[in-house]
């Protein structure tokens, strides 16, 4: 396996490692806000996000429905600080419908990745999905070892240089 297949191979499961992601988002006022989700993604990469709408992130998404998340590796597991292993994704967000057939196929998702705490989550009126549609992104595995996430293809990398012709 060559170096790049090796990259593209950890890009294709690095989500697996995480049960939550950083989510940035920014207000009708344009005043950012970076907060925390747990989350489920499809075969697709579209990542789903089941949040209360009594926070900022969710008040941001109906305004701006734009997102950026971020998966990173934790300090602890780093080599180094100033490298450590990230992937981020450029969304789109749009509101999942209550009760429709999507929603309740995310919720079981949910329910299988997070347990009895979603049933109890369920009944509360204030809680949405989220479904954030990625359209580009980011895998840094080290300095000089960046990767753009081709947006026609979320499965192809494409390595950055420093070349403005990548």
């Amino acid at each position: 396996m060559s170096q790049f297949e090796a990259i593209e191979s950890a890009y294709q499961v690095f989500t697996q490692q995480f049960e939550s992601l950083i989510i940035s988002t920014v207000s009708e006022d344009r005043i950012p806000n970076a907060s925390y989700a747990p989350f489920v993604m499809d075969g697709d990469r579209n990542i789903y996000i089941y949040v209360s709408g009594l926070s900022v992130h969710t008040n941001n998404l109906q305004a701006v429905p734009k997102a950026s998340v971020l998966f990173i590796e934790d300090e602890s597991k780093t080599q180094q600080i100033f490298a450590r292993r990230r992937l981020n994704y450029e969304c789109s967000a749009s509101l999942l419908p209550r009760d429709t057939q999507s929603w309740i196929q995310v919720i079981s998702n949910f329910e299988s990745r997070f347990g009895n705490i979603i049933q109890m989550m369920r009944d509360l009126p204030d809680f949405r999905v989220f479904k954030l549609t990625p359209y580009g992104g980011r895998f840094v595995v080290g300095f000089g070892a960046a990767y753009e996430i081709d947006g026609n293809d979320l499965n192809r990398l494409i390595h950055l240089t420093g070349d403005s012709n990548k």
